[in-house]
């Protein structure tokens, strides 16, 4: 027996039709509504979705004209642009027909009808449909993939011990479908691990859809997220599926977790608890399957301590964590990524393939290296630009100063509350003026820094 047709609506304000449709529908079709009332049409669908709609022509207040079912006709589809509309009416008026498959309609059939008329028009209709919302479903994935290509993504170089231990647990781990969180500071290529754990996943021919969750305001973090139908606000123009849809049967990874506030976190728990998102201005949940990874550079830990992240969304994202070494610990690899990068460089700036002073590498190993393998990446770019010598010397790299003692802070008094306004003041000129950057660096999210420089006046 072929599979049953999903859900259709069916609004007709005579009883006899609804009830001849339904006693001849019901063997083929999987669930079927029936209306009466056309005015009902807007709630019935903002509730629910319809492989297939049947929709009379003419109502009680208009009997003959069918201006009726095309004003119902509008409004289903501005509501849901991807439905399949097939009108019915009783005077085979095809020109009324033709005008109604013009303004939107899927087809039309006349009463009464044929019934294998009927079930071969019904079906043609929830075929469609399917395959509107299949195209609908790949234009926001590639749309997502086409932005998530244009990030550059090297392949992981090294081969220290500490390395070895990250390959490792990638490879015992990306065949399950564990939640993974990846810790490290700035610069030590969380997102690669990320991306690898996909690569090596059953789920590697799926997307793969990365979020910068410190980048994302609180205003618009629902819609990102979660999504949004057309009217939700004021620029909500069209329906547009959130990034944890989007990312469904694939991979979602969840960068800078720890910068949500705690009312963000409560939403993605109860996304990921439910397995389903509802988006924005609706009612419909759309159910989800996804791995999901995520990343911070922060003590998350610490942070549940202070109640400034849920321990039970800790407890969800963490099932294996992953810890990725600062460069500054892994110097057998530094000879290594300098080559790898030196090689990207020059063929990008059309040089021939410099090479790299032992006097170089050697001022590279007592470099600490603050910004990991991106800030080694950027100071070998640089230095290919500027260099005109086949050798990169030391004295082509520009290093950030260390902390001298003319930085460091002198306290007049041990007084804690006078200790953590200067603190606090003393981070922010130094990331001039940049809260994420002043938060990262005294080991707290942008909303906890907030509060305390309310706290201090600052």
């Amino acid at each position: 027996m072929a599979d049953k047709i999903g859900k259709i609506l069916i609004v007709d304000d005579d009883e006899d039709v609804l009830k001849a449709a339904r006693l001849f529908l019901k063997k083929h079709v999987e669930a079927i509504h029936t209306e009466k009332d056309p005015e009902k049409i807007p709630t019935l669908l903002m509730n629910d979705s319809y492989d297939a709609i049947l929709l009379d022509m003419n109502f009680t207040r208009d009997v003959t004209s069918g201006q009726e079912g095309l004003h119902w006709l509008s409004r289903i589809l501005a509501v849901d642009p991807a439905a399949t509309v097939i009108m019915i009416t009783a005077f085979g008026d095809i020109n009324l027909a033709v005008t109604a498959v013009k303004q939107g309609a899927t087809d039309f059939v006349l009463k009464p009808w044929q019934n294998e008329k009927l079930l071969a028009t019904v079906s043609a209709a929830a075929s469609l449909h399917k395959s509107r919302l299949e195209v609908a479903s790949l234009r926001s994935r590639q749309e997502q993939l086409s932005a998530d290509m244009d990030q550059p993504f090297n392949e992981f170089i090294g081969s220290s011990p500490s390395m070895q231990k990250v390959y490792y647990a990638i490879l015992k781990v990306a065949k399950t479908d564990a939640n993974v969180l990846i810790l490290g500071e700035n610069g030590t290529g969380k997102e690669l691990v990320a991306r690898s754990l996909h690569r090596h996943s059953l789920r590697s021919d799926e997307v793969f859809i990365s979020v910068d969750m410190g980048a994302i305001s609180e205003s618009l973090f629902e819609s990102e997220l979660f999504g949004h139908v057309r009217g939700a606000f004021t620029d909500a123009s069209a329906d547009r599926a959130g990034r944890l849809e989007v990312a469904s049967t694939g991979t979602l990874f969840l960068d800078e977790i720890a910068n949500l506030s705690m009312q963000m976190q409560s939403k993605i728990l109860s996304a990921l608890e439910t397995r389903h998102v509802t988006r924005l201005g609706s009612n419909k949940a759309v159910p989800i399957d996804i791995r999901l990874i995520c990343a911070t550079n922060m003590n998350i830990s610490k942070m549940v301590k202070r109640n400034e992240f849920r321990q039970d969304l800790l407890y969800r994202i963490n099932t294996v964590e992953i810890h990725l070494p600062p460069l500054r610990e892994r110097e057998d690899d530094l000879p290594l990524l300098a080559g790898h990068f030196l090689k990207i460089y020059c063929k990008k700036y059309n040089k021939p393939l410099k090479g790299m002073s032992p006097s170089t590498i050697n001022k590279f190993m007592k470099y600490n290296w603050p910004g990991n393998v991106r800030e080694l990446q950027h100071c070998i770019e640089r230095a290919v630009i500027l260099s005109d010598s086949d050798v990169l010397r030391p004295e082509d790299f520009f290093f950030s100063p260390v902390k001298s003692d003319e930085e460091s802070v002198v306290f007049e008094n041990y007084n804690l509350e006078l200790v953590e306004k200067t603190v606090i003041r003393r981070a922010i000129d130094r990331h001039k003026g940049n809260i994420s950057q002043a938060a990262s660096e005294l080991g707290l999210t942008r909303a906890s820094l907030y509060r305390r420089m309310e706290k201090h006046g600052l």
